[in-house]
């Protein structure tokens, strides 16, 4: 019997029939099977889990996003390559709930070690990880949360110079930056790869999202040229970062680029702003032109 062959059987023997929240019947892999199946065949986790969705096995770590994403919507997150560049306030939030949705590789760019300052926002800062470096923290988080996830780490500064290589085959791009000119330069190297770029920014209880198209950058529409405006920072140093304001624009991050990775509709038009005001409840979309 063949090693693909005698895979489908394992896991047609190792699958429980169990019933969903809605009382439907449906097919699961436990996490203990998935690890065993693994070991035993030389594969990855991600690979054991793709051919079980290949199968109408669900995975029981997704089973309450298969409702949204169906199984071919699951199997192209796992089948997906996600940057995030940035893993402080937004990055960390960011980072978590894409590996929990099950994205198959995750390239964290960030140069920037936890301090003090970082403990009321930043999800992978705690008084233990102080000193640590942002990015290596993040992959051992996500090592922990999901064994699917393939985890690029770069503990350095994301510029024009790096980008372009530590970016390359990446599916899309997250902007969970802090600063300007760092804006400006990953807009360009997204253009130049032909990725699409998700940004997000915060600032108190506000908090803007849009999905760049790599054919039509915005962030000069929304920001002004850099060269003239002299601006480094945005008015998040004046107005900070409370803790829910990053939580909140990362998950409307995450699911933009969910929609997008899974061919989901309702994806946010490349010329529309997002701007989610939590301190009114309000949120609303604002057309910028290049």
């Amino acid at each position: 019997m063949s090693e693909l062959r005698l895979l489908t059987s394992e896991l047609e023997e190792a699958a429980v029939t169990g019933k969903d929240p809605a009382g439907n019947d449906y097919r699961y892999l436990t996490l203990t099977w998935t690890s065993q199946l693994a070991e035993e065949h030389n594969m990855t986790h991600r690979e054991i889990e793709l051919a079980a969705l290949n199968q109408g096995i669900i995975p029981d770590r997704y089973q309450r996003s298969i409702g949204t994403l169906g199984l071919e919507g699951q199997g192209k997150l796992l089948k997906s390559a996600v940057g995030v560049v940035g893993a402080g306030g937004l990055g960390g939030f960011v980072l978590e709930l894409l590996a929990r949705m099950g994205i198959g590789k995750l390239v964290v760019v960030d140069g920037d070690s936890f301090t003090d300052s970082n403990l009321n926002r930043q999800l992978f800062s705690s008084e233990a990880t102080l000193g640590c470096s942002k990015a290596e923290t993040a992959a051992g988080r996500i090592a922990a949360v999901n064994s699917a996830t393939e985890v690029e780490a770069h503990h350095l500064i994301g510029d024009a110079a790096n980008l372009p290589a530590l970016l390359q085959g990446c599916d899309l791009v997250i902007d969970c930056l802090d600063n300007l000119p760092s804006r400006f330069a990953l807009e360009k190297v997204c253009g130049q790869l032909g990725l699409i770029l998700i940004h997000g920014a915060i600032a108190g209880f506000l908090g803007q999202v849009a999905v760049i198209r790599p054919d039509q950058p915005l962030l000069e529409a929304i920001y002004g040229p850099l060269s003239e405006s002299g601006i480094t920072k945005g008015v998040e140093v004046q107005l900070g970062n409370p803790a829910a304001t990053p939580a909140m624009l990362a998950s409307w991050q995450a699911c933009e680029a969910v929609k997008i990775l899974a061919g989901l509709e309702g994806v946010l038009a490349g010329n529309k702003l997002l701007i989610i005001d939590m301190q009114s409840a309000e949120s609303y979309q604002v057309e910028v032109t290049s």
